[in-house]
């Protein structure tokens, strides 16, 4: 075994995580309670929180999926220690369907005072605009369940099937698995596409049903794998640490996703800022509005956050290359959070409050964060110490570890197996 297995990166003893095991359920409870506080005494603004709480761990859950595929896509050996990992988030989505009620609720009962849709509103009104006649049949109330309906069982059919084949193999080690694995992702790369952007358009940029871009499925996309990116990080330091993937994830491991930290950072910027400047040099208004509100008040103040924070501040750190393997990412992973919140936000309360932040409500932005929080890491915890910590069996976990198998020792186990014998002897 090479010595970057055994070094020093995040090493040392496990850290003493008792204190913290009520931390969830702490979440859930003042989560909640305070998220039906004010759904008491705002309903309106109660829904447009839970929205950006929702899309926001939205994001989680579908990066995690997206990065198992994609593993499964170029056949990655470094990607093997944190695979299980993203699998994990990857099946907190059929519990984000759950999280889907209170918007479903809202769609079904509220009335026009409290819809956040305003098409909805519009359409049990009897009223119209061409915005929305040219965005028919897919901005009708049986197409938004439709959709919701697909995109949950779509991702709840990828996630869990990529990782019961990857438990199935742990117990076997039969190569089958892996070729089914590759064949899941080669089809559900393109459902996946599919179907994040349709949530992307359905459940938040709908939310001004006016507005035009072809970009936005793209530009959510990118937000949550660079969100996950980070999370997978951080988790990866903390199980190392802990001891569950001592052995298995290396130097070459926290390097590698601390590339793709690089490369998802330049990727949002790109995409974020094309989409602003394609949008504002057209000059056209049913496109143009969208960046006109979030310019008033204090959203200006949100949009250099986003500028520097989301992205000039992480990418002139990780530009250095040791920055990648020191204790800086862990830093960078909570400031994701912040920055991907602050995202979130931009895209959804300036449709209640084109004024500015609302700073009056943000314990119950947080109250709604603290509550979903709390439900998924209950169930990834619970997830995580179900099953192995990483693919045991996988075919290329000797190359993740970088361990090198001698010849003589592969001559010896192929004679064993009678494989030499079929080839004129093992020698």
């Amino acid at each position: 075994m090479s010595s970057s297995s055994s070094s020093s990166l995040y090493a040392g003893p496990p850290l003493d995580l008792a204190k913290w095991r009520s931390l969830p359920t702490l979440l859930i409870v003042i989560g909640g309670v305070l998220a039906a506080v004010g759904a008491f005494v705002n309903y309106q603004e109660f829904n447009y929180a839970w929205l950006t709480a929702f899309m926001f761990f939205l994001s989680i859950g579908l990066g995690g999926l997206i990065l198992v595929i994609l593993h499964h896509l170029f056949d990655a050996a470094w990607s093997i220690p944190i695979r299980r990992t993203c699998e994990h988030l990857a099946n907190l989505l059929p519990v984000m369907a759950v999280m889907f009620i209170p918007i479903a609720a809202n769609v079904l009962f509220a009335d026009s005072k409290h819809q956040i849709y305003h098409w909805i509103a519009m359409i049990k009104s009897g009223e119209t605009d061409h915005s929305l006649s040219s965005k028919y049949p897919l901005f009708t109330v049986p197409s938004f369940f439709m959709v919701a309906v697909i995109n949950f069982v779509v991702w709840t059919i990828l996630a869990r099937g990529l990782r019961n084949l990857s438990l199935a193999q742990d117990k076997t080690g039969a190569p089958e698995y892996t070729v089914k694995m590759r064949r899941y992702a080669a089809v559900g790369v393109f459902l996946f596409a599919f179907t994040l952007t349709l949530a992307a358009i359905m459940w938040m940029k709908a939310l001004q049903h006016e507005w035009f871009s072809t970009m936005y499925g793209v530009y959510y996309f990118a937000g949550s794998v660079w969100l996950t990116i980070y999370t997978v990080y951080a988790l990866t330091a903390l199980f190392k640490r802990q001891g569950y993937l001592r052995e298995v994830a290396t130097k070459k491991t926290f390097y590698f996703i601390g590339s793709l930290m690089f490369a998802f950072t330049v990727f949002y910027a790109y995409i974020t800022f094309f989409q602003y400047f394609i949008i504002w040099n057209a000059n056209v208004p049913e496109e143009g509005f969208f960046y006109v509100i979030r310019e008033h008040g204090s959203w200006f103040a949100v949009c250099l956050v986003i500028i520097f924070g989301h992205f000039f501040l992480p990418f002139l750190t990780l530009l250095r290359i040791d920055i990648k393997l020191t204790g800086v990412m862990i830093v960078l992973a909570f400031w994701a959070w912040a920055m991907h919140f602050n995202d979130m936000a931009f895209n959804v309360l300036p449709v209640i409050h084109p004024g500015g932040f609302p700073w009056a409500w943000l314990w119950l932005d947080l109250a709604c964060l603290a509550f979903i929080g709390g439900v998924l890491t209950k169930v990834f915890i619970r997830n995580f110490l179900a099953h192995p910590a990483f693919p045991l069996k996988d075919p290329r976990i000797a190359e993740a570890m970088d361990v090198y198998v001698k010849p003589d020792e592969y001559v010896q186990a192929a004679t064993a197996q009678g494989i030499g014998n079929r080839h004129g002897g093992g020698h």
